[in-house]
């Protein structure tokens, strides 16, 4: 795939009011994945999921603990997850995942981060096929060989492993992550995981070097943040060099 993997994190909770937004939606998305499956991590792997990189986020104990208390209860809201699909700034692909409880507030919301950016919203499939869903894991490391090699011997599906500026990165189906999370634990414990997360790997990439593209993909990214409901962005877009 040729390009380090978390240089294009986002980055985000750089100040207060991005961690209560951070905090929230990591409630949001816990409380739901309670609700719909078991309130013990030991049984609900997505929950498990979860709360590890919710922890990693330094998101706040309580906070964690609170939305798993809620989802105990009766009643509570009902969220329901949706799914936009378009083209970005600069003609980039946009996968959006919301959890809601009002779908139409939802819509017009996400269709107006795409108005007021010249960008354009599709139906579904309109860009996801461009994308693949997969277990992603980066660490430092300079021997990429012997992580691939212990992997396939423990019978793990890889997609790919790359070496990039001293991260190793790799790459697997996402049915995989729990897979090789133990295989690490347990083989390779000498390596300290930076990204450990399910999210769409998009298959080609667009380079944005206009100077108006960069700004609207810029504030896009901002007002989608910015959604309540929005809980996670997906894009294909290569941003230049800072500094």
């Amino acid at each position: 795939m040729g390009r380090a993997y978390q240089n294009r994190k986002l980055s985000m909770a750089k100040t207060a009011g991005q961690k209560t937004k951070v905090y929230s939606k990591y409630g949001k998305e816990i409380y739901v994945s309670a609700k719909n499956g078991s309130t013990d991590p030991d049984s609900n792997l997505s929950l498990r999921r979860l709360i590890e990189k919710a922890k990693k986020d330094q998101v706040p104990t309580h906070v964690i603990e609170k939305a798993i208390e809620k989802a105990k209860g009766t009643g509570g809201e009902d969220y329901s997850e949706s799914r936009y699909e378009g083209f970005g700034p600069g003609n980039c692909m946009v996968i959006i995942d919301c959890l809601t409880d009002n779908g139409n507030r939802t819509i017009k919301d996400v269709r107006q981060c795409f108005t007021k950016t010249h960008a354009k919203i599709g139906s579904s499939g309109t860009v996801s096929h461009m994308f693949d869903h997969q277990a992603v894991f980066a660490f430092k490391g300079e021997d990429e060989e012997s992580v691939l090699e212990n992997l396939m011997m423990a019978d793990i599906d890889v997609t790919d492993v790359e070496l990039e500026d001293g991260i190793i990165t790799v790459y697997a189906p996402h049915t995989e992550f729990f897979k090789i999370k133990t295989e690490f634990a347990s083989s390779m414990p000498e390596y300290d995981l930076e990204v450990e997360e399910i999210t769409w790997v998009p298959q080609v990439y667009t380079d944005l070097t206009d100077e108006d593209d960069i700004a609207n993909f810029e504030k896009f990214i901002m007002m989608l943040e910015d959604c309540d409901d929005v809980q996670n962005v997906y894009h294909n877009a290569e941003l230049p060099a800072q500094g």
